[in-house]
């Protein structure tokens, strides 16, 4: 029997997950987890990068001590953010993604690559914290004359945990920087923005085989484990783990990421003016689009102070519907999230909620026409129709609001409330496995979870 371990990180809190076939039926347990969030580093966001280490290196330690062996490994963790790397030393700090670094850059980079050409060349959506305009910031600053190498988040990991550096499609796609036809880094737009090439070396296939721990982390877990590149971006993970692979999907967590399975990319004019991305898959592409999700219920249950149920049902007493656009940059960051909502109400000329169930309701209705809006959209750029919608992820154990999400859009939601990424992280770990174990077989139970 194979024990496979998926460290699924998120911007909010991290997961260690092990996986394996029990006599036909696929089985997960939650061996460990912790809180994750940036913070404040001299008026700037950023991430603890040796605390994520130790909390890995922890959660693979736990998982041993409960299963005795772990087979093999791999992690998933959201994108854009990347550490600087000097050959063996990261730059620090390493800034997150709702850092506002990059409003100073903004014009810059499109003087010089046009987001009409950036779009054309890569498929990928705008947002203000892209890691090209994280890097074309470094650039300025300076940051990246010693820099030999960036990894990306779960690349990063990889490497303390290896020694070895390697850079993965889906996550490689978030950059804004993969070109949408050859699926590698584009060189004229690393060229215009005027990057050290040094820094973008062949994607590695995934899932892969990236090696064995390092001597100074084995001593510590205990044991050798191969670890696996699979689709590091946490979304990718999630999409491979839905078995309903051609029907639009939500990824509903911090954020929300509308999508569907394409084989071929969407690049046209309406679908760059209503910002569609077009994301890495395993053998396809995820068109997507990010909806700025739970990271608003989350900013406010911190305000509110009452837990995630309650908001729930303060909101199902409240009759106030008013809608608010939850894409807007000013709910990526605010130092309040209550007041930002009531600012956007005011300076709209619209009356705001009056009470916490008033702001609360608000909330889930603007998410679920949200929802609505982008599956339009959808419809409109891909020429197709659809009649279900799957969400997975935490967010989909909110009933409330997969049931005004199914009202607002007309479609059937199919909820699979699973850790979807770090399923999908499994299975390519076993799918890896089996190439580089001959005799270990791919468990054909492995979507039995989701029918529970």
């Amino acid at each position: 029997m194979g024990y496979y371990l998926a460290i699924d990180l998120g911007a909010s809190s991290g997961r260690h997950i092990v996986g394996y076939d029990d006599l036909g039926v696929y089985k997960t347990v939650e061996v460990y987890r912790f809180p994750n969030q940036f913070k404040n580093d001299n008026g700037h966001l950023v991430w603890d990068l040796e605390y994520l280490f130790i909390e890995v290196i922890r959660g693979i330690r736990k998982a041993i001590n409960e299963f005795g062996k772990i087979d093999s490994l791999s992690i998933d963790s959201w994108g854009c953010d990347y550490v600087l790397m000097n050959n063996e030393q990261a730059i620090l700090p390493c800034y997150a993604y709702r850092d506002n670094r990059t409003k100073d850059v903004l014009d810059e980079v499109f003087k010089l690559c046009p987001s009409e050409y950036l779009y054309d060349r890569t498929g990928i959506q705008f947002q203000e914290f892209n890691t090209l305009f994280q890097l074309y910031d470094d650039f300025k600053k300076g940051r990246l004359e010693k820099a030999t190498d960036f990894l990306m988040i779960p690349e990063y990991l990889i490497y303390k945990l290896t020694g070895k550096k390697v850079k993965e499609y889906t996550n490689a796609t978030t950059t804004g920087l993969i070109n949408l036809k050859d699926k590698e880094f584009d060189s004229k737009i690393i060229s215009k923005l005027r990057f050290p090439k040094r820094l973008f070396p062949n994607i590695t296939k995934s899932p892969s085989i990236v090696g064995d721990l390092t001597n100074d982390v084995m001593k510590v877990v205990g044991l050798n484990i191969p670890v696996v590149l699979g689709p590091t971006h946490d979304t990718a993970s999630a999409v491979e783990a839905i078995e309903h692979r051609d029907l639009p999907y939500i990824s509903s967590g911090t954020w929300s990421l509308l999508g569907v399975r394409l084989q071929n990319g969407v690049n046209s004019l309406e679908s760059m003016k209503s910002n569609w991305s077009n994301e890495g898959g395993i053998g396809y592409i995820r068109y997507q689009k990010n909806i700025m999700g739970l990271w608003i219920i989350q900013s406010l249950q911190k305000e509110i102070k009452v837990i995630f149920e309650r908001m729930v049902v303060l909101a199902k007493t409240s009759n106030y519907q008013e809608i608010f656009n939850v894409n807007d940059s000013m709910f990526l960051a605010p130092e309040s999230m209550k007041q930002a909502i009531l600012k956007w109400f005011d300076d709209h000329c619209i009356a705001g909620p009056k009470t916490d169930a008033d702001l609360v309701n608000c909330v889930f209705h603007s998410l679920a026409y949200s929802y609505k809006v982008a599956i339009d959209e959808l419809v409109a750029n891909t020429n197709t129709k659809y009649q279900k919608l799957v969400i997975v992820g935490g967010g989909a154990k909110n009933q409330y609001l997969n049931q005004l999400t199914s009202e607002y859009t007309g479609l059937e939601v199919i909820a699979l409330p699973i850790e979807a990424s770090a399923i999908g992280n499994l299975r390519n770990q076993e799918i890896a496995m089996k190439d580089y174990i001959p005799n270990v077989k791919q468990s054909k139970s492995i979507f039995k979870i989701f029918n529970k």
